[in-house]
């Protein structure tokens, strides 16, 4: 059985607050510039994913708040788009750019130019890669958010009733997004030890990061291949459970699973996780379909992105909590790390209510 990656830093270290001070230059070191005279570019990978809409909208209005003129591009998970948005941001001299990208290693030109232009840039929940023009790095706690999907499908699994060994697939997000490595990592420091001693089996024997990512996270993608899966292994044996690293993908793998007769005629779903409480999921946790999800507050992600942007504009101490985990392979990018939270149908409303993420209607 093939062991699971190793992440680039194998102990992500502990949340201690960690000031680093930035001195930028440009347009961002003209200490008599005044909000209203700054216009923050925002780089977002598609509008298709109902997450990166929400971040895009928390940015640019809290950026608005503070007097700031935003540039939200969304380059609809087309790369050479995105190159251009950001090189037309290069060009129109944006004081800071934050990016969340499509591939972390296809924007290395631009970003380059941006550099060469003294125009911070700050990688937004997904790191850029192969790259020195990089300054910060804002994103959740990636490797616990695999974790944490890990134990809630051994949770399920246990309570299912489902006799040992269980038949467990595992899903990967998409191998050009550093964080999909860090998912699956932390979701296999779990699983490993549950595989090795024959408490959980891979029926497909794929196990492979390659082989079970998931390009752009496309939910088509993980449906045909949970379809492809099922012919191949489970022609006599039904799947118990799944780890899915993201609620788009989790919808596609219960789709090819009611395909195929589960969740009808006393045929369990299997437990499947998710990530980022999409509403849709959401209300598939509440009808006891998808078994979990992982929530992860984009609104505090981008209110720590706009106070970082703010504290490089005004020249302070940029605060950052871990400066060893994340390494671009070009140097160790100073991040901020926030937290995430596992939710199941125990709490989910209460989480998401309290948070006011969704309203009580929303969730009927």
């Amino acid at each position: 059985m093939r062991k699971f990656l190793a992440v680039t830093a194998v102990t992500v270290m502990a949340l201690t607050a960690c000031g680093r001070s930035t001195e930028p230059t440009g347009a961002a070191a003209d200490a008599s510039a005044k909000p209203a005279d700054i216009t923050v570019g925002v780089a977002m990978p598609t509008k298709t994913s109902e997450r990166w809409i929400k971040d895009g909208d928390y940015i640019k209005q809290q950026l608005e708040a503070a007097g700031y003129k935003v540039n939200l591009q969304y380059a609809n998970d087309d790369i050479p788009t995105q190159v251009t948005q950001l090189q037309d941001m290069v060009t129109k001299k944006n004081g800071v750019l934050v990016v969340a990208s499509i591939d972390g290693t296809a924007l290395k030109g631009a970003l380059a130019d941006a550099k060469a232009d003294n125009i911070p840039v700050i990688a937004y929940d997904r790191l850029l890669r192969d790259t020195d023009a990089v300054q910060y790095y804002t994103t959740f706690d990636n490797l616990k958010v695999g974790k944490l999907q890990a134990e809630s499908l051994l949770q399920g699994l246990e309570a299912s009733g489902a006799p040992k060994p269980w038949n467990v697939e595992l899903f990967a997000g998409s191998p050009d997004d550093n964080n999909a490595t860090f998912f699956f990592n932390g979701a296999m420091e779990v699983l490993q030890p549950k595989i090795d001693d024959g408490t959980i089996k891979i029926a497909s024997g794929e196990t492979d990061f390659k082989t079970v990512a998931t390009l752009r996270w496309d939910a088509a993608v993980a449906k045909k291949r949970m379809e492809n899966v099922l012919t191949k292994a489970y022609s006599d044996k039904d799947v118990n459970g799944v780890l899915s690293p993201y609620d788009g993908l989790s919808r596609g793998i219960i789709a090819a699973l009611k395909g195929s007769g589960y969740g009808t005629g006393g045929k369990k779903l299997p437990v499947v996780t998710g990530q980022d409480a999409e509403l849709e999921s959401v209300k598939s946790i509440l009808a006891g379909e998808q078994y979990s999800s992982v929530f992860k507050d984009t609104r505090e992600l981008a209110k720590a992105t706009v106070t970082m942007i703010q504290q490089i504009l005004e020249k302070k101490t940029v605060e950052v909590n871990d400066t060893t985990s994340y390494d671009n392979g070009v140097k160790k990018v100073p991040t901020q790390l926030l937290q995430p939270v596992a939710i199941d149908k125990s709490n989910v409303k209460d989480v998401l209510l309290k948070a006011n993420y969704y309203t009580a209607d929303q969730l009927k």
